[in-house]
């Protein structure tokens, strides 16, 4: 067993920020916090805090996983969103052909087998989603769920399983079969009403995909979407802060609403992560980066240029919720979404040495997973 002490110059356990505290390490878990720091391996500036996890990640380092679903992109991907604070993700595979689903599928398999460090699973943000609202995906690629489908959801390989799909487009018993899998079911990309949008709840989903993006918004005789995922306090809900995809004043409005615990920071990233790119291919359109806002030929928000870093300063600062709660919004909340409370999201001992140590303006010091060093 190989240990390791890690001298903190501050520490943020989850709960509270203390200082010149030593993390002792031994494969990859934290087995206790201390305040020995007369015998430490290494010492760490800045503020440690637990790492972040990321729902929806489409890609990063170049690399978009719907066009490259490889265990090598995974890795690619993981790498370019560790410099930003990025400890576990779930890949997303937006609206594509069932080939594309298995090729991504098999490679999140390999990914598992091999213990890539911060592959946690996968998310197939569709295809059964509404044309009305389906964004940037691909209408030719959106259909009913058919039993290739379901050979896929039913894999027992690829770790967490998270599914965003709308609810006017399966059955609830659709939703209760993924439910019993182990799948966590989001709504999004919807048109649905918030009638077919509570059966779906009251079936077992349980978040919503981008609150505020492509879904049915709150009206007064028509609540919608939105209303339900305000409405439910045990839904959870991703949200995208890059000052493109939600007013910050509507944002405020879900924290004020939602209980603590219930909304979480996605980044909603595509390839242009951690490169100087500023164009790419998709589908059959290009997407282009300008002032930090990715956006389609056709018109539409394609993703989002978005580390997990800058959507923690962001929330910080302009949600004015203050630094721990915006560090809790990208670790422990989404941790505890799926069902990872015991082992990610806090720093205490049996949870997984996995950390990120910023500095005053949130940027990334060095990252950490299971104890290694990984930039």
């Amino acid at each position: 067993m190989s240990h390791l002490r890690i001298l903190t110059e501050s520490l943020f356990d989850g709960e509270a920020i203390s200082h010149q505290q030593v993390l002792s390490i031994a494969d990859g878990k934290i087995i206790a916090i201390d305040d020995d720091n007369a015998h430490y391996d290494e010492a760490i500036k800045g503020l440690v805090v637990p790492g972040f996890i990321d729902l929806q990640v489409n890609g990063g380092g170049g690399v978009l996983f719907n066009g490259s679903p490889s265990l090598n992109s995974l890795k690619t991907i993981i790498t370019a969103h560790s410099q930003y604070g990025t400890t576990g993700m779930l890949p997303t595979l937006i609206t594509d052909k069932v080939e594309v689903m298995a090729q991504a599928a098999e490679a999140v398999a390999e990914a598992m087998a091999e213990k890539v460090p911060g592959i946690l699973g996968i998310h197939f943000e569709g295809p059964h989603l509404s044309i009305a609202k389906k964004g940037t995906h691909a209408e030719q690629y959106i259909r009913p769920i058919s039993e290739r489908e379901w050979q896929i959801l039913e894999r027992k390989d690829i770790g967490q399983i998270l599914v965003t799909l709308a609810p006017e487009t399966v059955t609830v018993k659709d939703v209760e079969r993924m439910v019993s899998l182990g799948i966590k079911v989001c709504l999004g990309h919807t048109n649905a009403t918030f009638e077919q949008a509570q059966a779906a709840m009251d079936a077992g989903a349980d978040g919503f995909t981008h609150l505020y993006n492509a879904m049915s918004p709150l009206q007064g005789r028509a609540p919608g979407v939105t209303g339900c995922a305000l409405l439910n306090d045990q839904a959870s809900c991703g949200i995208i802060i890059d000052g493109h995809h939600v007013d910050y004043v509507s944002a405020k409005l879900a924290l004020k609403n939602k209980p603590k615990g219930k909304l979480f920071l996605v980044t909603d990233a595509m390839s242009t992560i951690g490169t100087d790119q500023t164009e790419f291919s998709f589908f059959d359109r290009t997407v282009y980066l300008n002032d930090g806002r990715l956006t389609s030929t056709t018109g539409e928000l394609a993703g989002a240029a978005l580390e997990m870093n800058t959507a923690v300063r962001n929330t910080a600062q302009g949600l004015e919720v203050g630094k721990e709660e915006a560090i809790r919004m990208a670790s422990m909340y989404p941790a505890d979404y799926i069902n990872q409370q015991k082992i990610r999201g806090r720093l205490q001992p049996g949870t997984q040495a996995d950390f990120v140590a910023l500095d005053d303006d949130y940027q990334v010091l060095s990252t950490w997973i299971g104890g290694e060093k990984v930039y």
